[in-house]
């Protein structure tokens, strides 16, 4: 019988660890300001902000290996369940060029919405989407199509269908990020308007 760790549970603690590591250890001794900063009665985003949330996504993805792994286990909920093939295939890199292709295409979405809708709808003067990126709707239009469209066309892909359950979801986890990052913030440019 074989008594070494399956690499799930490995690549999970793995990535447990370091996301605790990142929070607690190198956060705190890598930033000048935290979480969040009141600079003359506005609130800026700190310099903590964003490797937190980063390590608290990676914190979650090795827990939900780790639960994998467990449900999988002899004796778990999906014992039975068959197996995929552990060794990379044809179909894990066409699988991984539709998903990066995926993620190209929201970031162009994202990048381009903004300012075609602007040109379309002949605003902004001479200088166009620039001196309208950081104002409603404008800011958003980019940010909202490419973030729904991006969790929209991975949900399709993992169910294997299209749904309007997935284009629902999509909106309200894009409406949610701009609610969580440009909302209470009166200097953040949602990406990726600081490029314009």
């Amino acid at each position: 019988m074989d008594k070494r760790l399956p690499f799930s549970i490995l690549v999970g603690l793995f990535f447990v660890l370091f996301a605790v590591l990142l929070v607690v250890v190198w956060v705190p001794l890598d930033t000048d300001t935290s979480y969040v900063e009141k600079v003359r009665r506005r609130l800026v985003i700190g310099d903590a902000l964003a490797p937190t949330v980063a390590g608290a996504l990676i914190f979650l993805g090795g827990l939900l290996t780790l639960l994998q792994t467990w449900l999988t286990r002899p004796g778990g909920e999906y014992a039975n369940q068959p197996v995929d093939d552990p060794r990379l295939t044809r179909t894990n890199f066409i699988f991984l060029a539709a998903f990066l292709g995926t993620v190209a295409l929201a970031f162009s979405v994202m990048a381009w919405a903004g300012p075609l809708a602007v040109a379309l709808a002949g605003v902004g003067g001479e200088e166009g989407y620039r001196v309208l990126r950081d104002t409603a709707p404008w800011k958003y239009i980019g940010y909202f199509l490419g973030g729904t469209g991006l969790v929209t066309v991975i949900i399709c892909g993992i169910e294997h269908r299209f749904s309007l359950r997935a284009i629902l979801i999509g909106a309200i986890a894009a409406a949610a990020m701009i609610a969580i990052y440009d909302l209470p913030f009166d200097d953040l440019l949602l990406p990726p308007n600081g490029d314009f």
